[in-house]
């Protein structure tokens, strides 16, 4: 099942009411749901609802006209986040308590020859025979030794805790969003804000 997201980053005007600066569809950010889960607490499926940035938390009560501010689908819901919000981020905090039990970290060489996280995939049941066979038992990731690596197929696989720069870094499908957002804030200073619905 897909997620489909509407947002918009909104200015204070001269008034003080919200205007909306920039319609975020444009910015084709795809229907990434492990990264909206991340962020505004929609989807489900990583088991961080509860943990993410910008949870669920409706809509402004001075938000622009045009932002609708109520859903009448099922599993719908609205969010926001505010430039000041953003910029006080930590990318890297925890959103559970240890290592994922059902995914792992896959590093590849990357262009210096160092190890680089490639991505974050449910680990492979090839993987697990190969932790099998290393650690001489069968042990999901949170269980292998202290700094276990587990090579296969030209990477290697390690224990991974989840965080928002993982599946939301705020360099990669997201960084247009942020840019567009910090350009006026330099300008008008933190009175920009994003909201979203799906």
């Amino acid at each position: 099942m897909s997620v489909d997201i509407d947002s918009v980053i909104e200015m204070r005007e001269r008034d003080g009411r919200w205007g909306i600066a920039l319609d975020l569809p444009d910015r084709a950010l795809g229907r990434d749901r492990h990264a909206w889960e991340c962020l505004f607490g929609f989807g489900g499926a990583l088991g961080v609802v509860d943990r993410a940035l910008f949870d669920q938390r409706g809509c402004p009560e001075d938000v622009s006209e045009p932002v609708p501010r109520s859903c009448e689908e099922p599993h719908h819901g609205h969010s926001y986040a505010t430039w000041a919000e953003i910029t006080a981020v930590d990318w890297d905090v925890p959103l559970g308590d240890g290592p994922d039990g059902n995914r792992v970290g896959e590093w590849r060489p990357g262009p210096a020859g160092a190890l680089a996280l490639h991505q974050v995939p449910w680990t492979p049941i090839e993987v697990l025979d190969a932790a099998e066979e290393l650690f001489g038992e069968d042990l999901m990731p949170p269980e292998w030794p202290p700094g276990a690596d587990v090579p296969w197929n030209g990477a290697v696989y390690r224990p991974v805790t989840l965080t928002p720069r993982v599946f939301a870094p705020p360099d990669g499908d997201w960084g247009p969003v942020w840019t567009a957002m910090g350009e006026p804030a330099a300008v008008h200073g933190t009175r920009t804000s994003a909201s979203s619905s799906g």
